[in-house]
C-alpha cells in the first residue's frame, strides 16, 4: 500500500466566523451586573471604613473615589462588551463558543474529544431559570469550556445531545 498525504486547500476549509451564533439570555447580564455591584460593594465599603479608621487617608478621598469610580465605569464597559460578544453553537460534529471583550477568544471542540458534560446552576441563575453547559475533553482545563447563561430547560437538552453524540449507545438505551 502506497503512503499518500495530500495537500489540503485551506482556502476551500469552511468558516466558523460564518457560524450564527446563540447570544446568551438576556437574564444573564443581571447576574453579571449583581456580580460586579457586589464586588465593588465591599470595595466602597472597606474605603469607607479605610477613610474612617485610617484619618492619614482623608487628604486621598477624592482621588480615590474618582479612580473608583472609573474603574467601576471601565468594568461595567468591560462586561457589556464582553456580554455582547459571547454566543455558542452546538453543530453536527463540533460546538463553538466565543466570548471577550478586548480580545476575542473563538473555542471549536469536536465531539469526539468530549469526555464529560454537565450542567451547572447558580443561586441566582435558579431563581432566573438559567443554567451553565460545560463541556470537558481530554485535553486539560485549557480545552473545556463553560457555556454560562443558558435557558434551563435548553441546557438539559443540550446535555443529553452531548451526552448522545459521546456515548451512542446510551442514548439509543434510554429511548
Amino acid at each position: 500500500m502506497e503512503f499518500i498525504n495530500e495537500t489540503i486547500d485551506t482556502a476551500q476549509l469552511p468558516k466558523y466566523e460564518d457560524v450564527v451564533l446563540t447570544p446568551l439570555h438576556p437574564s444573564y447580564f443581571k447576574i453579571i451586573m449583581f456580580n460586579i455591584g457586589l464586588v465593588f460593594g465591599l470595595l466602597a465599603i472597606a474605603s469607607g471604613a479605610g477613610f474612617y479608621y485610617i484619618k492619614e487617608l482623608e487628604p486621598y478621598w477624592l482621588t480615590i473615589t474618582i479612580v473608583y469610580i472609573v474603574v467601576l465605569l471601565f468594568t461595567i464597559l468591560m462586561c457589556v462588551i464582553s456580554f455582547k460578544n459571547r454566543g455558542f453553537a452546538f453543530r453536527a460534529h463540533d460546538v463553538i463558543y466565543r466570548s471577550g471583550a478586548i480580545a476575542t477568544t473563538t473555542t471549536i471542540i469536536p465531539y469526539n474529544r468530549v469526555q464529560h458534560v454537565a450542567v451547572h446552576e447558580g443561586l441566582l441563575s435558579r431563581k432566573l431559570g438559567l443554567a451553565a453547559v460545560e463541556v470537558f475533553t481530554a485535553g486539560g482545563n485549557n480545552s473545556d469550556i463553560q457555556v454560562p447563561g443558558i435557558d434551563k430547560d435548553q441546557a438539559e437538552k443540550i446535555k443529553y445531545l452531548l451526552m448522545g453524540k459521546i456515548n451512542p449507545q446510551q442514548d439509543e438505551q434510554q429511548f
